[in-house]
């Protein structure tokens, strides 16, 4: 007669216990010292999680202060950026997601203005200030962070401020889909012939970049479940920022250099880094502020994220010492970013949560 359900548990329990109870003293023994030994580390990563927006944050002085970090982890920025997306498809909201694919519009109204109004605005304005002419690699510099797509951690970033991942991620993907085609068609439009893009070699690179972390996730996702994904948040944010260091470091290297070379220009073109950041935010946040303030947030702190190393790679890094220096500057607004607007983060979680405990009383 075959057996109840509850029957077979409790007799694979028996046997997988009786295993155990067959071990050795030393191999039984070993299993609580590995036990140990495995939550060192994840304690140590869930800390370095609970850190948050300041570890974030600690990460542009600490790439900066140490130069030699950014020369030895820079050949690993494609398996950071990898192992990036593959966390933000892993911890994806499926409920969240569903949604938006079933109501795409908040999704083609973003995309269509990271990747096509943002690059349209941005060049008209530096065509109408002179900036082409009287300083063509700032011009180039600003030209080639417009037409990028956003950064693959502005999800992970979004993540840690606590805003919604899920519309960053799927944003993401779609303008990052797009960048092949609108990158060379607005280079070859402010720059003519005089920057030559490779669309055939970055659209393959970029497909096998998404494909790939998209699998890893999901083979990642189904073995332990999003339930255990959800409930390790703390570690997983730890891992998050370590892996987001060798990003930072990579990119931050020639920094000091650059100051000591030409302090005014290095402190002029910090503050117009952080400039362009913050405009990107306001103007896209005010664009969309009717989905809702959080929302809109996190969209506008994915757009003005942009994917610089993406087209340093696409000019294989032929580029002048302006461009280079403003890239490297441009990355102290991304990652103070969590930091500095995290009190406006904790205003509008207050608001919401205050909004929906008084959603009761008002029915």
């Amino acid at each position: 007669m075959l057996l109840s359900t509850p029957q077979r548990l409790s007799h694979a329990r028996q046997r997988r216990f009786a295993y155990f109870d067959r071990l050795a003293p030393s191999e039984s023994q070993m299993l609580p010292s590995l036990q140990s030994a495995v939550a060192i580390p994840v304690r140590a990563l869930a800390w370095l999680g609970g850190q948050g927006t300041r570890a974030i944050a600690a990460l542009v002085f600490i790439g900066v202060a140490v130069p030699p970090v950014g020369d030895l982890l820079r050949p690993f920025v494609t398996e950071a950026i990898f192992l990036l997306l593959c966390i933000s498809f892993m911890r994806v909201d499926i409920g969240a997601l569903r949604a938006y694919l079933r109501r795409p519009g908040i999704v083609v109204a973003a995309t269509a203005w990271t990747m096509l109004g943002v690059p349209l605005i941005s060049g008209g304005s530096c065509l109408v200030a002179g900036l082409d002419m009287r300083s063509p690699d700032l011009f180039l510099a600003l030209m080639l962070q417009a037409v990028a797509s956003p950064m693959m951690a502005a999800p992970a970033l979004a993540a840690v401020m606590g805003l919604d991942s899920t519309l960053a991620l799927i944003t993401l993907v779609t303008s990052t889909a797009l960048v092949p085609i609108t990158a060379p068609l607005f280079a070859y439009v402010f720059f003519g012939t005089a920057l030559t893009l490779s669309p055939l070699g970055l659209g393959l690179k970029l497909v096998a970049i998404l494909a790939g972390s998209l699998l890893v996730a999901g083979a990642i996702r189904r073995s332990v479940g999003a339930a255990a994904i959800a409930r390790h948040k703390a570690p997983i944010d730890g891992f998050n920022i370590l892996v987001l260091f060798v990003f930072v470091a990579a990119v931050m290297g020639n920094v000091v250099g650059g100051f000591w070379a030409n302090p005014v220009k290095t402190v002029e073109l910090t503050m117009l880094a952080f400039a362009v950041f913050f405009a990107l935010v306001g103007v896209t946040t005010l664009i969309f502020r009717t989905i809702g303030r959080e929302r809109a947030l996190a969209l506008g702190l994915m757009v003005s994220q942009r994917n610089m190393g993406l087209m340093v790679a696409a000019t294989d890094g032929v580029l002048p010492g302006t461009t280079w220096l403003y890239f490297a500057l441009s990355q102290f607004p991304i990652y103070l970013s969590p930091q500095l607007l995290k009190p406006l983060v904790g205003r509008l979680s207050a608001s919401k949560a205050s909004s929906a405990a008084a959603q009761p009383f008002d029915a």
